[in-house]
């Protein structure tokens, strides 16, 4: 038996509700793909509103007693699970997101360090949550604000990274006292059930988390969401959904945690060192093969360093080693689906159609698979489709500015604002950006800033609220303020 056969007999692919892994009630199954192939990996159970209504019955029941359960206890669950991650079941966990998602072993053995690292950070925040005691200023009455758990939370995670994702939510969902329904993509469901098995052996009660796949979201999620019941709904995904969501949200007021669509800009000022910058637009332009929300998705270059900028840059994404990314030495692992597929090539279509022009790469890469070429484009105007639309794939349209404050508002003028990224010597410049962008995370001059202490999260419709940091669990407690006369001091 394969290393990979091995691997995908020990997954789970039933519905973990009540702790333990059940088929659907209807007994049907939707298939997992290898993206890197296009072959089924394997079948999973497909969650009917059924399921979805007894792992809320299942949540609601046990949501009482784990939020009286010990912080410390919930503290040392979270990070006995953090510690199966990262050691026991860390190469499977790779390899699994490997196979059900496409980017590579070296990317997804990175993914299980970051996911991981919110199951310990938030196994610390368990214990230091706290709340006030104050007099309030006419002096008659003392306050006292006491901090508790929202209650029931709906978990919708997307494909893109499937463990981050998961343990991003359910760390500090965990932490406060909650318990929480998972229902992950119907593309990478495998890693969602295999983390429900490490929590499980981490020792989280029956009941605090059930994961749901099913082929079918809407027809699952649709109804928990109307369930007064559910007080929570955090959402990862494009901002068209997430709106849709947020109109279901707003009947029953739930709190919600919005991680939207991004739209990131990459900046190169005329001061900038260039062989930095051309290094930084490598790793966040091709990390997951630019299929994360605050991956480069445009990027500016000022005319002084543009035709250094781009000739290094391109020289750089031809380089990139695209193949199966279960096989060493491969930079750039395949898009996750045909979809996916079909909508980056038809962008790049559209852009060239436009007057673009193809520097490197433009065109699926090989016969088998869902490939693309890493790929850099040139001559293309500000409005152009492919500037103003999310690319999650391996392009990188390259534009010519001049003037900084024309550039800022070009940027400003888009409706989101999750990540952007400028590179510059210019601290005054810095700080001035820093005010002006309208948007939620820059990085200056880096790469990658996704960090599990730091709060994620984007302005206007790029989402709501923050993951991450101290502000994460903010997110899953509620507070309440309790009035009492003051005691008589004289």
């Amino acid at each position: 038996m394969s290393t990979i056969d091995k691997l995908l007999s020990t997954i789970p692919t039933d519905l973990f509700i009540d702790g333990e892994f059940r088929p659907s009630s209807s007994g049907e199954r939707f298939e997992v793909l290898n993206p890197a192939t296009g072959e089924v990996l394997t079948t999973v159970a497909s969650a009917t509103p059924e399921d979805g209504a007894h792992a809320l019955d299942i949540a609601v029941a046990a949501q009482e007693t784990w939020a009286a359960t010990p912080p410390r206890t919930r503290s040392d669950i979270l990070y006995r699970a953090f510690e199966l991650a990262t050691t026991t079941y860390r190469k499977d966990l790779a390899l699994l997101m490997t196979l059900e998602m496409g980017k590579p072993l070296d990317q997804a053995d990175g993914e299980v360090t970051y996911g991981a690292s919110f199951l310990r950070w938030f196994a610390e925040e368990a214990t230091r949550i706290r709340g006030d005691y104050f007099r309030i200023p006419e002096g008659h009455l003392q306050a006292i604000v006491v901090r508790r758990p929202i209650g029931p939370c709906l978990f919708i995670t997307p494909w893109n990274f499937p463990l981050a994702m998961a343990t991003r939510k359910a760390g500090p969902a965990f932490a406060a006292g909650n318990v929480a329904i998972l229902k992950p993509s119907k593309e990478t469901p495998l890693t969602s059930l295999f983390f429900a098995k490490i929590m499980h052996e981490a020792g989280l009660p029956a009941g605090v988390l059930s994961v749901i796949p099913s082929a079918e979201s809407r027809t699952i999620t649709g109804p928990i969401i109307a369930d007064p019941r559910l007080r929570k709904l955090s959402f990862t995904g494009s901002t068209a959904v997430g709106k849709a969501l947020l109109k279901e949200a707003a009947e029953n007021v739930l709190r919600t945690s919005m991680e939207l669509g991004g739209n990131a800009p990459f900046i190169v000022f005329e001061d900038a060192d260039i062989d930095r910058a051309v290094t930084a637009a490598v790793a966040t332009k091709m990390r997951n093969m630019g299929e994360a929300c605050n991956a480069a998705d445009h990027f500016f270059v000022h005319d002084a360093v543009y035709d250094e900028f781009t000739s290094k840059f391109a020289d750089a994404l031809s380089s990139q080693t695209v193949g199966d990314g279960t096989q060493e030495g491969v930079d750039v692992g395949p898009l996750v689906s045909q979809q996916q597929l079909t909508d980056v090539s038809g962008l790049v279509e559209r852009a060239v159609e436009g007057g673009a022009s193809i520097r490197v790469g433009g065109k699926r890469h090989g016969d088998r698979g869902f490939f693309f070429e890493p790929t850099v484009l040139t001559d293309v105007t500000v409005d152009a489709e492919i500037m103003t639309e999310e690319i999650f794939g391996p392009v990188a349209p390259v534009v010519r500015f001049t003037d900084e404050k024309e550039l800022v508002s070009i940027i400003n003028a888009d409706s989101v604002g999750l990540a952007g990224y400028f590179h510059t010597n210019d601290l005054p410049r810095i700080l001035r950006l820093a005010e002006k962008l309208e948007i939620g995370m820059l990085g200056v001059n880096s790469a990658t800033i996704s960090n599990t202490a730091a709060p994620f999260g984007g302005l206007k419709q790029s989402g709501l609220g923050r993951e991450g940091g101290k502000e994460g669990i903010e997110e899953y407690l509620e507070t309440v303020y309790v009035g009492m006369p003051a005691p008589d001091l004289s």
